[in-house]
């Protein structure tokens, strides 16, 4: 039976659906990679994102457990009503090769068409099951990315803590920017946009950053139970302009592995070493405030040399090949 989750969904519901993702993630990657937290799946199923609304389904058997999830993210701004991104589909490891997979695409296929949607992206592993499940629906890889994952406690011994050049000083906080850096951190923000993009194949677009859209994208994660770290680079000859930051995120505040967000350097400032300084400086903000962290872990696409070498030299090292896929409808 299919069913679709109740906003919000209930506890039961919500075990449910950790069941599934619980067991797939065991089945399909590697036990480096630790598992999702209930904290975490919680969050997702129960807080709507920033600028997109969720469908969360789920195939349910005669015994009532789930057999297999799907979330369907529909994005709400204007820049990307026409695209939408599958957070999940997911089938239960015991339950595969029952048509389960095909239940729950032809439900968000639906729901693609009756809002309208031109294209879908997700993102996965690849060699693997899902891959395999993807290909036959039509889609395609636009872009390939690797896993990567830093050690923490080696890179705080083996790598100092750069110099920034004169004029410029480190900053940071915790959740939400404080006001008086919140419009610099905004443009700071904003400066992602001047970059053509991961893949122009990939019909999702950057849509710009103002001060509520930063706040509200950090809430998001205190809402849904974690953490976020900023650490910026700040120009004391231009007021304190934000010229360099790197967001640091725990989906749970007791997580073992940390995932880092973007790293921006304005362009003005870029080929200066600021993108590595920053990110060493929050290396040391993590340790003082969350010493449980042992590892962070983050994607680049392989084609974006700069950003694999300096996150080579700051002891990244590859874990796993992904890919974001996408189909036109």
């Amino acid at each position: 039976m299919l069913i679709t989750l109740g906003s919000p969904p209930s506890d039961a519901e919500t075990a449910a659906w950790h069941a599934v993702i619980s067991a797939a993630h065991v089945r399909d990657l590697p036990a480096s990679a630790p598992e999702p937290s209930r904290t975490e799946t919680a969050g997702k199923l129960r807080v709507p994102p920033v600028s997109g609304r969720n469908v969360h389904l789920a195939v349910v058997g005669r015994d009532g457990t789930y057999e297999g999830v799907a979330s369907l993210l529909l994005f709400t701004d204007e820049t990307n009503r026409h695209t939408a991104f599958l957070d999940a589909l997911v089938v239960r490891p015991d339950a595969r090769r029952r048509g389960i997979g095909a239940t729950l695409w032809t439900a968000i296929r639906a729901e693609l068409a009756a809002q309208g949607r031109s294209s879908v992206s997700t993102v996965l592993e690849l060699g693997g099951a899902g891959e395999a499940f993807v290909d036959s629906l039509g889609f395609t890889n636009v872009l390939r990315l690797g896993w990567y994952v830093q050690r923490v406690a080696q890179a705080l011994e083996e790598i100092p803590q750069p110099a920034l050049p004169e004029g410029l000083r480190f900053a940071g906080w915790s959740g939400v920017v404080p006001d008086g850096t919140a419009e610099a951190f905004a443009r700071a923000h904003d400066a992602r946009r001047d970059v053509s993009g991961p893949s122009r194949q990939l019909d999702e677009r950057t849509p710009s950053w103002d001060v509520e859209r930063v706040r509200t994208a950090a809430r998001l994660i205190e809402q849904r139970g974690g953490v976020v770290l900023t650490s910026a680079v700040l120009d004391t000859e231009r007021d304190d302009a934000v010229v360099a930051y790197t967001e640091l995120v725990l989906t749970a505040p007791s997580d073992t592995r940390a995932l880092q967000y973007d790293t921006v350097v304005v362009p003005t400032h870029r080929g200066r070493g600021l993108g590595r300084a920053v990110k060493r400086h929050l290396l040391g903000r993590l340790r003082e405030l969350h010493p449980g962290v042992r590892e962070i872990r983050t994607t680049v696409s392989d084609d974006n040399e700069s950003t694999l070498a300096m996150n080579e030299s700051l002891g990244y090292r590859r874990e796993r090949p992904a890919g974001i896929f996408q189909a036109k409808l």
